[in-house]
This record gives structure tokens, C-alpha cells and sequence, in this order.
């Protein structure tokens, strides 16, 4: 990479500063937003969105609570936290058309038997657009906000699809 200041031309790819003037070059290589929609996802925060309360459930509920609870707060996702209330899974509409659907008596089962383990999370000083790529990358509609290992809300595809509405430009 080379030095826009003195033209030095061996900077390695990446560097973070010129080796001979010593001139910061990590913006130099950020990407420039095209249009206010790419300026949003690049600088605003997750916590734009507003991120819903998240309904979360302990790793031993049953099904049959968890399926309640996604009913009665009208969510595509439950969170699934442990004792300490950090979180520890996510179970997901499509994890019942996936893993659930057809089981027997799967009302009674724990949810931790059908949850995703770990999931993908975002901070809310994270970037939209990093978001936006977890999603993408994981096939994701729905991702836990977290602060601390607590989660603190969910944000989805359509709380995205919201924001790039109201930021674009009237045509």
C-alpha cells in the first residue's frame, strides 16, 4: 500500500501506519459510502433499531411454554438463558418446522433439546452493517442484541428492512 503523504511505496497491505512518515493508513482503506442507505448501515449504531425487549425462556422450559410465549408477545424467537440469565441458545420458528415438527409430545420436551447453542449475537454500539452481514452469512432472521452476555433485545431482518425504508431518499 503506498503512502498518500511521502509516496512510500513498501508498506505492507493492511498496515496501520506509513514505515516512513508514519502516517495513519487505516481509514484509507475503509470503504466510502455510496448513497445515505450504505452511510446509515456503515456508521449507525444496532441500537438505532430500537431492538425489541427479547422474551426469553431458561434452557429447561418446555416447548410448549416457549411456543406460548413466541404466541403471546408475537416473536419469531425466543432467547434461551441460563441460571445467571447470560444467554445460552435461541430457538427460532424454523427450528419447530426443522427439528420439531412431527415429534411426539414435543409440548413436554426441554427446550435446550432443540435450541441453537451459541448463537450469533451483536452488540447495540455495533454497526448495522455488521449485522446486516451476520445475517446474511448465518441465513439469520432473527439476531439476540447483547450487552455483558445478557441479552438486552433482538433486531430482525424486518427491523432492518424498516430502517433502510425510512433512510431512503424519496424517489
Amino acid at each position: 500500500m503506498y503512502c498518500p503523504a511521502c509516496d512510500y511505496r513498501k508498506n505492507a497491505l493492511g498496515a496501520d501506519a506509513c514505515g516512513n512518515c508514519g502516517l495513519p493508513l487505516t481509514r484509507l482503506d475503509a470503504p466510502a459510502p455510496n448513497g445515505p442507505v450504505e452511510a446509515s448501515l456503515m456508521r449507525d449504531p444496532v441500537s438505532v433499531l430500537d431492538p425489541r425487549p427479547p422474551i426469553t425462556v431458561g434452557a429447561g422450559a418446555t416447548l410448549g411454554d416457549a411456543v406460548r410465549q413466541m404466541i403471546d408477545g408475537r416473536a419469531g424467537a425466543v432467547l434461551v438463558t441460563g441460571p445467571g440469565g447470560e444467554l445460552v441458545g435461541i430457538l427460532t420458528e424454523r427450528d419447530f418446522l426443522t427439528k420439531v415438527a412431527g415429534a411426539p409430545g414435543f409440548e413436554a420436551r426441554p427446550v435446550r433439546e432443540f435450541m441453537t447453542v451459541a448463537p450469533e449475537t451483536v452488540a447495540p454500539t455495533d454497526t448495522l452493517a455488521f449485522a446486516l452481514g451476520k445475517m446474511d452469512a448465518g441465513a439469520y432472521r432473527h439476531l439476540p442484541v447483547v450487552e455483558g452476555g445478557r441479552p438486552v433485545g433482538v433486531i430482525s431482518v424486518r427491523d432492518l428492512l424498516r430502517h433502510v425504508v425510512e433512510v431512503c431518499p424519496e424517489t
